[in-house]
């Protein structure tokens, strides 16, 4: 069966996402969390975590969708309650939005990341409802 359109591009957008956040996790956030005061660092270092949980959710998830796909597994159990994208509670939390202190490159990975996991949502979602 051939994957889905969003598949491949999904897909991709979160490959690359997640290399530039490593790139910018091991050059650059640590270089700007210890110039910031001790409170400004410790929100730094949660979101950068919110940005690596949301992303590491959305591969783990469209590995699922690829099993199915290819054959590996039957659809119905990629919608098991543990196989669904979770993380909810700390993957779609904005507070980032909010926050002006937090520097321009760990906002703009906040803010894909935070797309990117809120498109997944909805495509989960469009999934269960044609199985229900």
């Amino acid at each position: 069966m051939q994957a889905p359109t969003y598949f491949r591009r999904t897909y991709d957008e979160t490959m690359t996402l997640m290399v530039e956040a490593r790139n910018y996790m091991a050059y650059v956030e640590r270089r700007e969390r210890e110039q910031a005061g001790a409170v400004a660092g410790l929100r730094m270092s949660c979101e950068a975590m919110r940005v690596t949980s949301r992303l590491t959710q959305v591969m783990a998830w469209l590995m699922m969708q690829r099993a199915v796909h290819e054959g590996e597994i039957e659809p119905h159990t990629a919608l098991d309650e543990a196989n669904r994208l979770s993380g909810g509670e700390v993957c779609l939390d904005d507070s980032f939005s909010r926050d002006e202190s937090l520097p321009g490159g760990l906002r703009s990975l906040l803010e894909r990341s935070f797309s990117l996991y809120q498109r997944v949502v909805r495509l989960e979602q469009q999934m269960m409802q044609r199985v229900n």
